[in-house]
């Protein structure tokens, strides 16, 4: 008779998708409300003060809307969502995958250029530390707040990983469309990644099994422009 050792396997949970609109979310962004129509555990934040966005006010927010969740959360962060994001990692210096286990960053806003809108420069500088969960983020250079390099830099700082829509040949789509298929590839993929379950040793407790990739085995999530 073979001696089989059992092995335990966490299956987690599905994580809630909060959305975090930039401070045009009223005027753009309708792939957005779309996902929040159409996908499970999928949620948009209203952060309000549109008009003259508050960075403290709206990590609160952002801070209580994580905080109140019952599992794991990955973020879908837009223009000055981006920066809501990344201040909020850095005011609360979040676990490795706990609670956030991914992101995906689209059109960062470049807000420590001079000249840039007053609403939007109370964000900066930007933090620079890098994230404790996988990332995407993409840059939207029809974005008039959005430069390419300046969103490499920060991918390369925050550890995610660069997409260069036009790198990959499949329809992209554009991320002020209300259909964005780029959007969906990305956000689908750390979903699958949460997904899989992971063997435990005995009397381990599960928690961030996975830091700078979209898997156990693969390579980490450095900046770079990678084709899907």
């Amino acid at each position: 008779m073979t001696d089989r050792t059992a092995v335990s396997q966490e299956i987690a949970p599905e994580p809630r998708i909060l959305i975090v609109p930039g401070h045009d979310a009223d005027d753009a962004q309708h792939w957005q409300r779309a996902w929040a129509a159409t996908r499970p555990h999928c949620e948009r934040l209203d952060l309000g003060l549109w008009d003259n966005p508050h960075r403290n006010t709206w990590v609160n927010k952002l801070n209580l809307a994580i905080n109140r969740q019952d599992r794991p959360v990955v973020l879908v962060a837009y223009g000055l969502g981006c920066l809501t994001v990344a201040w909020w990692a850095e005011y609360e210096r979040p676990a490795i995958n706990d609670p956030v286990v991914g992101a995906l960053f689209v059109a960062p806003p470049d807000i420590d250029r001079p000249g840039i809108d007053p609403r939007v420069a109370k964000f900066g500088a930007v933090p620079r530390r890098e994230l404790p969960f996988p990332a995407f983020l993409v840059p939207c250079v029809e974005d008039r707040l959005c430069n390419y390099r300046t969103a490499y830099s920060l991918a390369q700082d925050w550890g995610a990983n660069f997409i260069d829509p036009e790198d990959n040949e499949q329809e992209t789509g554009h991320p002020h469309d209300k259909r964005w298929p780029l959007g969906e590839v990305l956000l689908n993929r750390l979903l699958r990644n949460h997904a899989r379950p992971r063997p435990l040793p005995a009397g381990a407790h599960a928690r961030g099994a996975v830091h700078g990739g979209l898997a156990e085995g693969t390579a980490p999530m450095r900046s770079r422009s990678t084709p899907l």
